[in-house]
């Protein structure tokens, strides 16, 4: 099968994306719990607003579309083995490998221990601190979840029946895929930690297998891309104007019409966008693609430190501080992907390379 480069691309601007968001979600002025207690510029928390919403349905979706390409290669057994290395190892290798970081940077500002660290043993610490750090790598963790469920799926349903089905798809219809996916945004939230929200990013995970992973599905988003677009925009703009200033990330936020409908209308568009315009190789994608992956699972613990470091040792605020970071952030992600990646047994634990 030919590559379906506007996949790459889309995910490779994604990850980019949310790298960005996590600079200016650390500094946030809103009430998102974050890793660090540095005062941020307010209205740079404009960039959150216009990404939170849709980045990672997105992700989800464009995983639901190529676990279709990847279960058509390897089989059941196949795909599943390739999602434990690739996805449920690195997952849990990268909570103790480096989440520790996140997660001791986030005690420099908030108080874990009460009675005293020094009270606590170091492996009880170390684990707090691991589990702390999590950061993005709960998107690997409801990945491996989705993709285990595709496979009971697909014993429930061996003719793909709902996958022909789904190739049926036509315009409206996907006006009307908004409903569902904004139905889906009360369902299998985890109380406490609602950045598990299973319902949601399930119903993406499968849409995405199930109707866009088709060339009928992609010709369609192609064909009306600039009208979506044309509708996510005011949307998007009408949902930070009645939001702005708010806890986006609550999940009372998160359930929203207009919010799910601005992730709706936003997903489909770029992804009809990309389809349209940049189904073809670029010497970005071409660096990006074998490295999306290392960068999205370690930028979380090194922005954390830089901005430790430029908040508690070089004393750096205001613009200055998101700035720097960003530089530094740029320079030493590539740096700290190529140390861990040219270490075999590291890469294939941290990386599933």
């Amino acid at each position: 099968m030919k590559r379906k480069y506007f996949i790459d691309n889309l995910r490779c601007a994604i990850v980019v994306t949310v790298i960005v968001y996590h600079l200016f979600y650390e500094l946030n002025s809103v009430g998102v719990i974050r890793n660090v207690a540095i005062a941020g510029i307010p209205q740079l928390d404009l960039v959150l607003y216009v990404t939170y919403p849709w980045f990672m349905v997105a992700m989800f979706l464009l995983a639901g579309i190529s676990a279709r390409y990847s279960i058509a290669q390897r089989g059941n057994r196949g795909f599943l083995k390739e999602r434990v290395r690739r996805v449920l190892v690195p997952s849990i290798a990268g909570v103790f490998f480096y989440g520790w970081i996140t997660g001791y940077v986030t005690s420099r500002y908030v108080n874990m221990f009460p009675d005293g660290a020094e009270k606590v043993p170091v492996m009880v610490r170390y684990l707090i601190y691991g589990l702390s750090g999590i950061g993005p790598l709960w998107f690997l963790h409801v990945l491996f979840v989705a993709s285990v469920l595709l496979v009971l799926l697909r014993k429930l349903d061996p003719q793909d029946k709902l996958g022909q089905l789904g190739r049926r798809i036509n315009w409206q219809v996907l006006v009307l895929l908004v409903l569902p996916a904004w139905g889906s945004s009360f369902l299998l939230v985890t109380p406490f930690i609602s950045v598990y929200r299973f319902g949601i990013y399930l119903f993406y995970f499968f849409l995405g297998y199930e109707v866009f992973a088709w060339e009928e599905a992609q010709n369609l988003l192609a064909r009306y891309h600039q009208q979506l677009l044309m509708v996510a925009i005011p949307l998007g703009a009408l949902y930070t104007l009645r939001t702005f200033g708010q806890n986006y990330a609550e999940p009372d936020s998160l359930t929203r019409p207009l919010v799910n409908a601005f992730a709706w209308f936003a997903t489909v568009g770029l992804m009809g966008s990309f389809r349209s315009r940049h189904d073809h190789e670029t010497a970005f994608s071409r660096y990006m693609r074998p490295r999306s992956f290392g960068f999205f699972v370690l930028h979380m613990p090194l922005l954390t430190a830089i901005l430790y470091g430029l908040d508690q040792g070089a004393h750096v605020s205001g613009a200055a501080l998101y700035l720097l970071a960003a530089v530094i952030l740029a320079v030493t992600l590539p740096l700290v992907y190529e140390g861990v990646h040219r270490i075999p047994g590291i890469r294939r634990l941290l990386l599933g390379e």
